[in-house]
């Protein structure tokens, strides 16, 4: 395995070729008060999956693809509405 940062997050758009929208949540407390805090932040990612819209993706990080994408898509984890079969999963491997 290599030292790249990999992200989990959820495809918020798929209108470009071969680039998708992926929303980044994260939960944490707040250090001094205390609180739950939740914070998001997109990122565009390339894309050769041909992600949905709602699908759950792990993105890793890349060299620059184009002024916006650092980001590469490289598993679906979940489809929208259902989770992959064993045989969807051996076929993206």
């Amino acid at each position: 395995m290599n030292e790249r940062r990999r992200m989990t997050g959820t495809v918020t758009s798929n209108r470009m070729m071969k680039t998708v929208v992926v929303k980044i949540e994260r939960t944490y407390r707040h250090p001094f008060y205390h609180k739950v805090v939740h914070s998001s932040h997109k990122v565009k990612a390339h894309d050769e999956l041909g992600c949905q819209i709602g699908d759950e993706v792990q993105i890793v990080e890349s060299a620059p693809i184009s002024r916006e994408k650092r980001w590469v898509v490289e598993a679906i984890l979940k489809r929208e509405g259902k989770s992959l079969t064993l045989a969807e999963e051996e076929v993206q491997a």
